[in-house]
């Protein structure tokens, strides 16, 4: 089936989060993580197929999603796990303040690698653990990379947990065996659990690139692991809310499990079918959606980089620029985001993730959105 990326969806006024924001005003927004393209057709008939039933009560994860997801892993990841390490959840997010929650005691610490997404800084603290954060690393060619060093130095005995995103959300990286290999060992050798989100490890733009999760180096990491997954980004389902953990080790999926009882619902039959349609049936969608994030991709970089003081680098993975605006000149005290949403372009600031002189850009909408606003981007610089 041929599905068309370019056709308009107007989601204005249907309680869209990332398309009501500004109300009334001219504002594309380019800020928060969904796509502006409609599900596959199998995603939509299994809903469909949910509302028809009328009855909505409690539900429990169907073996064959769980024997998708077994199957899937071993296929794309070269990782053998078994149904007991899956524990299902209600989104991603409550997977990062779980694993916070169940690694460790109060006041205990969390280490990350700044920028990051925003609740990889927020969860720890709301967890009264201490937070530690790393600078990344960029070059001169605004290539981003750990640094190894400081995350050693900055780490003491209360260190607990790090909380690691790959593929990496803002910046788009897709981390090398070599580096996990090295923060693997780093950790192994301090005892920290690695929590590592890879909900964009199906949305890999470059091909030269292959995503590696951090458990299938070893299985002393495997065993000091939680990986997080879900469905969401990669077939456009965040709204429904339906993310797996999978823990090797039964002491701490035992913590994890304690930890989440009582707090996060159970997951909906909408949740579990939309899950089972995408892994099923959705390869076709998510084919043709690749091959449109990457002509949208290229259009984007082109065209920033011919903005006077901006950068974009291709991205390795997600659908989500990281421009650099450190030489903007501007002529006005306001901010880069100020200015652009004065000119009807609604974007994250850096300062979300914990940085500085970037903003991050959905470019997951249609061609025609995405030309309008780099017009735009151009009057306002």
């Amino acid at each position: 089936m041929k599905y068309n990326f370019d056709q308009p969806v107007n989601r204005k006024n249907t309680n869209s989060f990332k398309w009501d924001k500004y109300g009334e005003k001219d504002v594309i927004p380019l800020w928060v993580a969904d796509m502006d393209f409609e599900v596959a057709k199998p995603i939509q008939e299994a809903l469909n197929a949910v509302t028809n039933h009328n009855i909505f009560g409690y539900a429990h994860v169907p073996d064959e999603l769980n024997n998708l997801i077994i199957n899937r892993l071993k296929k794309n990841h070269n990782w053998e796990v078994k149904t007991e390490w899956l524990v299902w959840l209600p989104g991603l997010v409550p997977g990062i303040y779980t694993s916070c929650k169940a690694v460790g005691k109060d006041g205990d610490a969390v280490m990350t690698a700044t920028p990051v997404y925003r609740p990889f800084v927020e969860a720890p603290i709301n967890n009264h653990r201490k937070l530690q954060t790393v600078p990344m690393l960029v070059d001169e060619n605004g290539y981003h990379t750990f640094d190894f060093e400081g995350i050693k130095n900055s780490i003491t005995d209360e260190t607990k947990l790090f909380l690691f995103c790959n593929p990496h959300n803002p910046n788009g990286r897709v981390f090398s065996r070599e580096e996990l290999q090295t923060l693997a060992d780093i950790c192994l050798e301090k005892n920290i659990v690695i929590c590592s989100d890879e909900i964009h490890c199906d949305l890999i733009l470059d091909e030269t690139k292959k995503h590696i999760s951090i458990a299938t180096l070893s299985k002393d990491i495997e065993n000091q692991s939680i990986t997080l997954l879900a469905p969401s980004k990669t077939f456009n389902i965040a709204g429904l809310g339906c993310s797996l953990a999978v823990i090797p080790n039964d002491e701490i999926r035992a913590n994890f499990m304690k930890a989440k009882y009582g707090i996060l619902p159970m997951i909906s039959s909408y949740s579990y079918e939309s899950a089972l349609a995408a892994y099923k049936f959705g390869k076709e969608w998510h084919e043709q959606l690749l091959t449109y994030l990457r002509g949208n991709q290229e259009y984007l970089v082109n065209e920033i980089n011919q903005i006077s003081g901006m950068k974009m680098n291709p991205l390795e993975a997600t659908y989500l620029a990281w421009i650099d605006t450190k030489n903007v000149k501007k002529s006005s005290t306001k901010t880069v985001v100020e200015i652009l949403e004065e000119n009807g372009v609604g974007v994250m600031d850096a300062s979300i993730f914990s940085g500085n002189d970037y903003f991050r850009l959905n470019f997951a909408t249609q061609r025609s959105n995405l030309e309008e606003a780099v017009s735009r981007i151009k009057k306002g610089f």
